[in-house]
């Protein structure tokens, strides 16, 4: 198992392979990351798995966390051999409506667990990049509130960047 380093912004520890994706991110901005994938182990799976909601609705595949915690480690196992492999493909989403206030439907993808589980895990490696890149006021925000703060932060740079320089 890979040693573990402090948390990033998201809250989750990182390996240290992971850590040092972040590292070549901060050291060179224009860096091209070409070769990621084997950082998709079966420990970062298996952490990507215990993160997502137990009581979260299954996908296609009918398959629910309880049941996938059943043998995990060779669920998983197998699963990491048919990423590597190429063999791995991602199943159809379930496709369901939900009500919305107004009376309308709207269309909602449920991924089967195993596709959150890769998701998880590809969107972990992708954060180590990405996170270098955001400043300290790049948050994203859910919500009602939300047009509002996008408004505001657009605000914020403008006049960041239309400061006279001394």
């Amino acid at each position: 198992m890979e040693e573990r380093t402090d948390p990033t912004q998201s809250r989750a520890a990182v390996s240290q392979g992971l850590h040092g994706v972040r590292e070549a991110a901060r050291r060179d901005k224009g860096l091209k990351f070409t070769a990621l994938l084997h950082h998709v182990n079966e420990r970062l799976l298996l952490d990507s798995f215990y993160l997502l909601k137990k009581e979260a609705a299954p996908g296609v595949d009918d398959i629910t966390w309880k049941e996938y915690e059943q043998g995990v480690e060779e669920r998983i196992a197998d699963l990491h051999g048919r990423v590597h492999r190429g063999a791995y493909r991602a199943q159809p989403s379930r496709r369901v409506y939900i009500l919305k206030l107004d009376g309308r439907q709207r269309p909602l993808g449920i991924a089967a667990l195993e596709d959150k589980i890769v998701q998880q895990a590809v969107a972990r490696v992708l954060n180590q990049i990405y996170e270098e890149d955001f400043l300290g006021f790049s948050y994203v925000r859910n919500g009602p509130a939300t047009g509002v703060s996008a408004r505001g932060g657009g605000r914020m740079m403008r006049s960041m960047h239309s400061r006279r320089r001394p």
